[in-house]
């Protein structure tokens, strides 16, 4: 496994531990440099192909996933980071950055909500 360089996130009140504002990069506190994306096209054509794409990422070291609801690749993605604990690959899902996207479509008030809890599903 590869390790990736990571980037320190700035502080927020959610990850300061009150000792001091300018707290070391940790797990908790930065983000891995490099991303995998999970956009193909067709949208959603190929999903064993790229949750067998995922699973080879973790296994070289990936850390951080870049999704959206319209790439249709969320749920390759959950199913891949759930294989991935269940082999052993990961510890925990706290070892995973995943980014995901609101599409502009969803951003309508009455949309937000849904939207972001069908990405967290």
């Amino acid at each position: 496994m590869v390790s990736i360089p990571e980037v320190p996130l700035p502080s927020s009140p959610a990850n300061n531990t009150g000792n001091d504002s300018t707290a070391s990069a940790s797990p908790n506190n930065s983000i891995p440099l490099v991303g995998f994306g999970t956009a193909s096209w067709p949208f959603g054509e190929s999903g064993e192909i790229l949750k067998e794409s995922i699973m080879t990422a973790i296994e070289l070291g990936y850390r951080h996933f870049d999704t959206a609801a319209v790439y249709q690749s969320e749920q390759c993605l959950g199913e891949a980071v759930s294989q991935a604990l269940d082999l052993g690959l990961v510890k925990s899902r706290g070892e995973l950055f995943i980014t995901s996207k609101l599409w502009c479509s969803d951003v309508h008030p009455s949309r937000v909500l849904p939207a972001l809890r069908n990405t967290l599903r």
